[in-house]
């Protein structure tokens, strides 16, 4: 395959795979942003984690939820548990690898939070263990996953929201999963603050 055909597949699979996320979840991402958003207004806040490139949408979700996406406005609290090596590697030597994000999440985590695993398998353990915890103390839960046949043993056991792109293809579920997590931050802001100030316009 020359490279401008890979351009036109890459392109096309992509899409194909936003369609058909979009096509069976669209009312559970809505559902998700309204918890997130009853989360914020009640004082609550967002937990994010994940592993490799999972990790890295963590960090970029808090950081749209910090900072600011499109609107100018106060600052909403987000954390990725990915970003203290510290912690990582103190649980990860005295402990396991897969208590890295539970841990956290029994340190930050209160009733009423949201908790928001990121694993494109569904089975990653830390991922799956830090929801379980994150359940069993009364937050919120949802995960980000991928594959055309949900895993019964990883996340979908302890999710309240489970946002899963019916892909066989891991760069087109990450693909997908930042175009998600854009559109959280879109409609979050949205119900939040409205449509005013978009990049610093009046």
């Amino acid at each position: 395959m020359d490279a401008a055909a890979l351009i036109q597949t890459s392109l096309a699979e992509s899409k194909r795979a936003k369609d058909a996320f979009a096509a069976e979840s669209a009312g559970k991402i809505i559902a998700l942003a309204e918890q997130i958003v009853a989360t914020f207004r009640s004082g609550g806040k967002l937990l994010i984690f994940g592993n490799g490139g999972s990790a890295a949408d963590a960090q970029h979700v808090a950081a749209e939820f910090v900072n600011r996406f499109l609107l100018n406005r106060p600052p909403l609290p987000a954390i990725a548990l990915t970003t203290d090596t510290s912690i990582i590697t103190a649980v990860g030597n005295d402990f396991s690898y897969d208590l890295i994000f539970v841990k956290q999440v029994q340190a930050l985590g209160k009733p009423g939070d949201v908790a928001l695993g990121i694993s494109t398998s569904g089975t990653s353990a830390n991922v799956v263990k830090a929801l379980a915890v994150a359940k069993e103390i009364g937050l919120k839960t949802a995960a980000l996953t991928g594959g055309l046949m949900i895993p019964p043993q990883g996340v979908v056991q302890y999710c309240d929201v489970l946002l899963n792109v019916p892909s066989s293809s891991t760069p087109r579920i990450q693909e997908a999963h930042l175009w998600i997590e854009h559109l959280l931050c879109e409609m979050v802001e949205t119900m939040l603050f409205g449509e005013k100030k978009i990049n610093g316009s009046k």
